[in-house]
């Protein structure tokens, strides 16, 4: 069945990826900071999309470097490197989107705590 397919490489992608785990951990951090900050449902929307849309690109990024290696049998190519890089740097850019989310969310409401 397609879902178990699916399952089983999320199941993967995170088993075999340092920076999965991270961008899951620092997901669920974003999600508890978005419990005790009270966020508004907008303000989980975009929660929600910074935090989905880093582990997608993160997924994405990891197919691009697996086929590269299937491809170039794990020598390196040049063009092989360009795509590996391009996809680390969607990763990256979508890292950074999520931090400023994370500010335009937070900040505000972290200062509310502790000086109102």
């Amino acid at each position: 069945m397609s879902v178990e397919f699916a399952v089983q490489g999320i199941k993967t992608v995170f088993s075999e990826e340092r920076n999965m785990k991270k961008h899951v951990g620092f997901g669920l951090f974003a999600f508890f900071m978005g419990f005790v900050c009270q966020l508004n449902l907008m303000e989980w929307l975009w929660l929600f999309l910074a935090v989905f849309l880093v582990w997608i690109v993160e997924i994405l990024n990891t197919v691009f470097e697996n086929v590269v290696d299937m491809v170039t049998d794990f020598h390196f190519h040049p063009i092989g490197k360009k795509i590996k890089d391009m996809a680390a740097g969607a990763v990256l850019i979508t890292a950074f989107f999520a931090v400023i989310v994370g500010f335009i969310l937070f900040v505000p409401k972290i200062y509310q705590m502790f000086f109102y």
